[in-house]
């Protein structure tokens, strides 16, 4: 043979082993389902997949020649594809075949609850497809299986093959785990599945009870904080399992993502509010406190924007999710540095319910694989979470019995030495019976002087004054004589109170209290009536003399030149109403009281730093 020949015959074998190859490949697209199998199979590496951005292709279109070449194939196996949060639509392209002599039935898993929208094409008998519309924003009953996930069922008959197609798009992040199980696999993992979700309801529910019947038995109302937040998590994480009731709420179904979404922002603000009493952050860390008060406000606010623009939202939601968590933490460890008792077990609680959080929503944003613990990473943190907290929970009553042992204990102590230092006066009273008795009525005239004066101020208190009025009132009808009365009140002490903070202000109250005790006669009282106002009674005064002497009091206040913020004269002031009567037969001294008073009010509503007579 020559070489001519040789070289022809060797482009033939070549281009031989080229088109087996080529035959080769294309079949290895091609699932041989024909073999039972109690464990499923990711489909990540058998299944094309296809970007629709524009989200318009339908079934026609992407089952042409052109299309089927456009989808593209996984080379490395993986438990999902993880998509990212993406607003395009995807299509699956699944090609299986049954080499058996029987048909066989299996079953495609998508697993995952929480995607939008799931439409499945399945090969019928007559040659066509058989749609299903279904997807967490749409009613449960469009399921083509009455399972959590969506799951469809692929019947082929003997030595035949079929082409699948998925079409998914979500309003959140799209990951798409693919599984095909054989019937009876599947129906196990079914059972053990809502197995393992009926154990965490129990436990949440077992815990919901004790802690209400805690709440109930102690008025404490941090167990009924945790009861809040227990329910928000439940109801979160049922809906998140796609478990929800068939219900629709304001026209969107209870298992769609803007549902998922609200309900967990309510749990986390529950579970902010919780922690807020159990640590004690309004007292420990006051300006983490209003951070955390400004957060929980965000999260119950936040269920208006996922109905409004969930798309544009749900990836900045979930960052936020995650620096929730990382600031509860941050807040438990400082807590725990400054020693206090709850801090740590918040810490070892709630870091594995944060943990398991953080496993689930990095899942999401498809950083970490789709495995048992990041996809019910949520529920096994917070079982956890609830059986740890118990034991804080337990703590927390024994250290109140603890306390209530040694408060007891105290007392006791107390009681004996009461009793001996009774026994010990009972033996010296009949040698100290004259000195007691002096001392007695020495303290009895001292206590009768508290009384009547105001601890604060150091003059009269309301009630001498309550008592000079009346006598006053008696002389001055006897006598015929003129009663004056002047009511004054600080201006705008509150705000003066807020702003300096009460030490401030009792010194102010006390300044005020010398000035007018300073300008008063002899036969003049001055008295506190309460909080910031202050009375001043003048017997045998007219109403002019009074109004003159009142207006003096005026001037001396604004001469203090205390400085008040809250004033617009920028120094404390004082508003003055003044009355004066000659009492008459039939006449009462509210009288002159109420014509004080009111002459007060207009002082108030004229501007204040003046003196308004009755």
């Amino acid at each position: 043979m020559n070489a001519h020949h040789r070289l022809r015959l060797s482009s033939w074998l070549l281009l031989g082993l080229l088109l087996l190859s080529l035959s080769t490949w294309a079949d290895s697209r091609q699932l041989d389902i024909a073999q039972p199998s109690q464990q499923p199979l990711s489909l990540t590496t058998h299944v094309g997949i296809l970007e629709d951005a524009s989200r318009t292709l339908t079934l026609e279109d992407v089952r042409s020649a052109e299309m089927a070449g456009r989808f593209r194939y996984e080379q490395a196996s993986s438990a999902s594809f993880a998509l990212g949060f993406t607003r395009s639509a995807y299509w699956f392209r699944l090609e299986v075949g049954n080499s058996s002599a029987e048909a066989v039935t299996h079953l495609l898993v998508v697993e995952n609850p929480r995607i939008s929208i799931v439409d499945a094409h399945i090969p019928d008998e007559q040659g066509g497809y058989r749609a299903w519309y279904t997807g967490a924003d749409r009613p449960q009953t469009a399921k083509a299986y009455d399972n959590r996930n969506f799951v469809f069922a692929l019947s082929l008959p003997a030595h035949s093959q079929q082409v699948v197609y998925l079409r998914v798009e979500s309003s959140i992040g799209l990951l798409v785990p693919l599984q095909l199980w054989s019937v009876d696999a599947f129906h196990a993992y079914e059972r053990e599945d809502y197995m393992a979700r009926a154990g965490y309801m129990g436990i949440a529910i077992a815990m919901i009870l004790f802690n209400l019947m805690l709440f109930i038995a102690l008025r404490e109302r941090i167990y009924l904080l945790y009861v809040t937040f227990v329910l928000c998590a439940v109801c979160a994480l049922t809906i998140k399992n796609g478990m929800a009731p068939d219900w629709t709420l304001a026209g969107l179904p209870l298992n769609s993502n803007v549902a998922y979404y609200s309900a967990a922002s309510l749990a986390l603000s529950g579970m902010l509010l919780f922690m807020r009493s159990m640590l004690q952050t309004a007292r420990l860390l006051p300006q983490v406190d209003r951070g955390l008060l400004a957060l929980i406000a965000l999260y119950l606010i936040s269920p208006l924007i996922y109905a409004a623009a969930l798309p544009q939202v749900s990836r900045v939601a979930i960052l936020v999710y995650l620096l929730t968590a990382f600031v509860m933490m941050g807040v438990g460890l400082a807590c725990a540095i400054k020693r206090q008792r709850s801090a740590y077990f918040f810490l070892a609680a709630f870091g594995l319910l944060i943990l398991g959080g953080a496993t689930t929503t990095l899942r999401a944003l498809g950083i970490l694989p789709t495995n048992a613990f990041t996809e019910d990473g949520l529920q096994i943190g917070s079982s956890l979470e609830m059986l740890l907290l118990a034991f804080a929970l337990a703590d927390r009553i024994n250290v109140m019995r603890r306390d209530k042992l040694q408060a007891q204990a105290a007392l006791l102590q107390t009681q004996e030495q009461l009793v001996e230092t009774l026994q010990r006066s009972e033996r010296e009273l009949e040698h100290r019976v004259a000195e007691r008795t002096e001392e007695l009525q020495a303290l009895n005239s001292r206590l009768e002087t508290l009384s009547l004066t105001d601890a604060l101020t150091g003059i009269a208190n309301r009630r001498h004054f309550d008592e000079v009025l009346e006598k006053e009132w008696k002389r001055a009808q006897r006598l015929s004589e003129p009663l004056a009365l002047a009511v004054l009140d600080v201006d705008w002490f509150k705000a003066y109170n807020d702003h300096y903070g009460h030490p401030a202000g009792d010194s102010c109250l006390q300044q005020v209290a010398r000035t007018l005790v300073s300008l008063s006669r002899s036969t003049d009282l001055v008295a506190r009536y309460g909080g910031e106002e202050f009375v001043f009674l003048a017997p045998a005064t007219s109403l002019d003399g009074a109004r003159h002497l009142a207006e003096k009091l005026v001037q001396a206040v604004e001469a203090l030149a205390l400085s008040h913020a809250g004033s617009p004269l920028r120094c404390v002031s004082i508003s003055v109403g003044v009355a004066a009567m000659c009492p008459g037969l039939d006449d009462l001294p509210q009288t002159l009281l109420q014509q004080a008073d009111a002459a007060l009010y207009r002082a108030k509503s004229q501007g204040r730093n003046r003196v308004e007579h009755g």
